[in-house]
């Protein structure tokens, strides 16, 4: 079946088989992008979100986690983390950015990253994590075990965006990072992350069986 159809590459895409220490990651946007680009949750398909209106540019490969789900489990993490009560999950896949010295020069792409560390965002009242991985073998970046390896420049530029970029678009919410956390920390949001999409969705593999056997009972 693999071979003969393409996955949905929140669905389809397993998380890794390595996770959370080497996970995959479907890159939507690259740094040379002007239009911001998404995964449409029910066709798989890339879709142009918007045109961006200004000149500040992700300033690194960005997508998600396939099988993640941002809900219960990670909003407890973060309340537990911020020590607040009122955090929801923002109900997206998990956001994550690697880091690469090499230029890429296309999105709707899959990357296996090396998780590093994160940033506990918060949006409007909702967890949205970014996790902070490094590329799989990359030259200048793959050795990095841990956030604090990553030179303050390069983070402080993929913070400055997130922190900014709804505000040039005139949608901002109250968009706020609470804690640049490390790789213990990025570990745990991923697990939570995939506990919350089984516990959504399913296990995927035995969700196609079911429907696979269904299919056959209609057409017996």
């Amino acid at each position: 079946m693999n071979q003969r159809f393409v996955a949905h590459p929140w669905h389809g895409i397993t998380i890794g088989e390595d996770t959370p220490k080497k996970i995959n990651a479907f890159i939507e946007i690259i740094p040379s992008d002007a239009i911001k680009y998404e995964v449409d949750k029910d066709s798989g398909y890339i879709m142009v979100d918007r045109p961006q209106k200004f000149s500040n540019h992700m300033p690194c490969m960005y997508g998600f986690v396939p099988q993640t789900y941002c809900d219960t489990k990670v909003a407890e993490y973060a309340n537990e983390k911020t020590g607040r009560t009122n955090i929801v999950g923002d109900e997206d896949p998990l956001d994550i950015c690697v880091l690469s010295e090499r230029e890429v020069n296309r999105g709707n792409i899959l990357a296996e990253a090396i998780p590093v560390g994160g940033f506990r965002m918060i949006d409007g009242g909702e967890a949205d994590d970014k996790i902070i991985a490094v590329l799989k073998g990359d030259q200048a970046y793959g050795n990095i075990q841990d956030i604090t390896e990553i030179p303050e420049m390069v983070l402080n530029r993929v913070k400055h965006f997130f922190l900014t970029y709804k505000d040039l678009e005139g949608t901002a919410k109250e968009v706020e990072i609470t804690h640049v956390y490390g790789k213990e920390e990025a570990y745990e949001v991923i697990k939570r992350s995939n506990e919350d999409y089984i516990n959504k969705f399913g296990n995927a593999d035995e969700n196609l069986v079911n429907a696979l056997l269904e299919a056959m009972k209609v057409n017996a």
